[in-house]
C-alpha cells in the first residue's frame, strides 16, 4: 500500500533546457524520459528521480573539481592563491542551491 502524500513533489525544472552529451538536462539532471513522464509519475518515482539527479550533479561537481584542481596545479606560479579563491566563489554554481 502507497502511503498518503498530502504534498506533491516540486518538479525540479530551472528553466534550463538543453542537454548535455550524456543526454541529462543541464538544468535538473533529469534525463528525458524523466522529464517527459514527470506529471505521470507517482511521488514515490518523482522522490527517486530527484536523488538519481542529485547523485548525478554530484558526480559533474566531482569531475568539474577535478578539472578546476587540474588547472589551479597547472597556474600555481603565475597566479596568487587569494586570486583563486574570489574565481572560484564567481564560478559558483546555481544548481548548488537546488541539490544541496
Amino acid at each position: 500500500m502507497e502511503q498518503l502524500e498530502f504534498f506533491s513533489v516540486p518538479n525540479p525544472c530551472v528553466g534550463v533546457c538543453s542537454t548535455d552529451p550524456k543526454g541529462y538536462c543541464q538544468g535538473c539532471m533529469r534525463k528525458r524520459d524523466e522529464r517527459f513522464r514527470w506529471q505521470s509519475m507517482s511521488a514515490a518515482e518523482q522522490r527517486y528521480v530527484i536523488k538519481l539527479c542529485q547523485q548525478r550533479y554530484r558526480r559533474k561537481q566531482a569531475a568539474s573539481s577535478d578539472v578546476h584542481r587540474a588547472n589551479y596545479h597547472d597556474e600555481k606560479s603565475n597566479a596568487p592563491t587569494n586570486r583563486m579563491s574570489v574565481a572560484q566563489d564567481l564560478e559558483r554554481d546555481p544548481q548548488q542551491d537546488l541539490f544541496e
